[in-house]
This record gives C-alpha cells, sequence and structure tokens, in this order.
C-alpha cells in the first residue's frame, strides 16, 4: 500500500466513468495530495495520500 487510503472505489464502474480520478482531482483543487491506485487483489480503485507515506512507516 502507498500511503494513506482516502477512499475506495469499485474497478466495475460503468464504461467511461472514473469515479476515483475524479473524486482525486476534486481532491487536488482543495490543495489535498491525492493519487489513484489500483488494488488489484481488492479489485478497486483507491485514492491514496502519497504525503502521507512516511506515516506509513515507508520512505
Amino acid at each position: 500500500m502507498v500511503g494513506k487510503v482516502i477512499e475506495s472505489f469499485p474497478a466495475g464502474g460503468p464504461r467511461g466513468s472514473w469515479p476515483a480520478e475524479e473524486f482525486a482531482a476534486r481532491l487536488r483543487e482543495q490543495g489535498v495530495s491525492a493519487e489513484v491506485v489500483m488494488d488489484l487483489e481488492g479489485d478497486a480503485f483507491l485514492v491514496v495520500d502519497p504525503a502521507r507515506l512516511a506515516e506509513c512507516g515507508r520512505g
């Protein structure tokens, strides 16, 4: 896992729908560091805060 998970979205959304990317973009507009990563085991897109990486014991 990279950073702190802010939100999780199922990978099987409607075609052309990017809810995780849209959510991350809204956070970035508010000044929050946010990236989208894929959780293959959980079949989900995770919005994470990579700035919190050091707090998770990595980096």
